[in-house]
């Protein structure tokens, strides 16, 4: 467990000792679109139907906009403030190569989100930019989601099934969505029909947990590593984009290896711990500019 206790305040709940908890790090590496930055430094996002704003100080976790009930149910969790995040980079340091990207994003922690919301997210960040993913899922929650309301500012939940299954292709594209809009609807259609079971998708080993994924349209290698991770606590999971391309070549291996030669080998050498491991690298690639030459 990486925290001690938990005390409330007038519109919220602190968090206290905790460790390995840098916000920036969490919400800027890629895993999540729905947190924002804000001029204080601290970071507000949607997730589970509720707004939450996070900030730090020293070692103390504030969360604003929620209950110490809800922590235990959800945000403990959620933040997998469970997990022993020391050890996991004490072992990956063991690893001279990685152990530099370890250090860079010594804060990171892995986000226990939505399997639905996840599967339609990273199906819109198919050859995607992030300002692009991050409108196309507001624009869906806005029209579909649930409003809340905190410090005066509207929010929308990501639309639950029940939500979007009768959203129709026009109103998808009118998102932003391009090509993505009919992977969409096609995915929402799968799962309202029950072609496809996300409860027992999350239940398969990791390798078949990977192959079901790919049966939605517009979900390949790395979107379904994207999801298992994500989503579904497959930490053996090894997503490759660009970024892990490059830290991957740029560290480990020769600059004309595939991608799914390049999964392989994280698999391989990382484990279990596969999925931490891109996030370190993936996250140091990326705010340092890696290139290879």
């Amino acid at each position: 467990m990486d925290f001690g206790y938990v005390s409330c305040f007038n519109g919220g709940i602190t968090v206290h000792q905790v460790r390995n908890f840098e916000p920036e790090h969490i919400f800027e590496c890629g895993q999540c679109f729905r947190w924002d930055r804000q001029e204080n430094g601290s970071y507000i996002g949607v997730a589970f139907g509720r707004v939450l704003e996070v900030e730090k100080k020293d070692d103390d976790v504030l969360l604003y906009n929620t209950t110490e009930e809800e922590f235990r149910e959800i945000w403990a969790d959620y933040f997998d403030l469970y997990r022993d995040y020391g050890t996991i980079k004490e072992i990956l340091s063991r690893d001279a190569l990685l152990k530099k990207s370890v250090e860079f994003g010594h804060g990171i922690r892995i986000l226990n989100q939505e399997p639905f919301e996840m599967i339609l997210s990273f199906i819109i960040s198919s050859n995607n930019r992030i300002p692009m993913i991050k409108r196309g899922i507001k624009r869906i929650s806005e029209k579909w989601g649930k409003k809340l309301v905190y410090k005066g500012k509207e929010y929308y939940s990501f639309p639950e099934l029940d939500e979007i299954k009768y959203a129709n292709l026009e109103e998808l594209a009118a998102c932003g969505l391009g090509f993505r809009a009919k992977y969409i609807k096609a995915t929402v259609d799968a799962i309202y029909r029950n072609s496809a079971d996300i409860g027992w998708i999350c239940s398969q080993d990791s390798e078949d947990c990977h192959k079901e994924l790919q049966k939605f349209a517009g979900v390949g290698p790395k979107v379904a590593d994207c999801i298992m991770l994500f989503s579904m606590g497959k930490h053996s999971a090894f997503p490759v984009d660009v970024w892990v391309k490059r830290a991957m070549q740029h560290f480990y291996l020769a600059p004309d290896v595939s991608l799914k030669k390049i999964r392989e080998f994280g698999i391989d050498k990382f484990g279990e711990l596969s999925g931490f491991a891109q996030q370190y690298l993936f996250y140091y690639a990326r705010e340092n500019n890696i290139k290879v030459e």
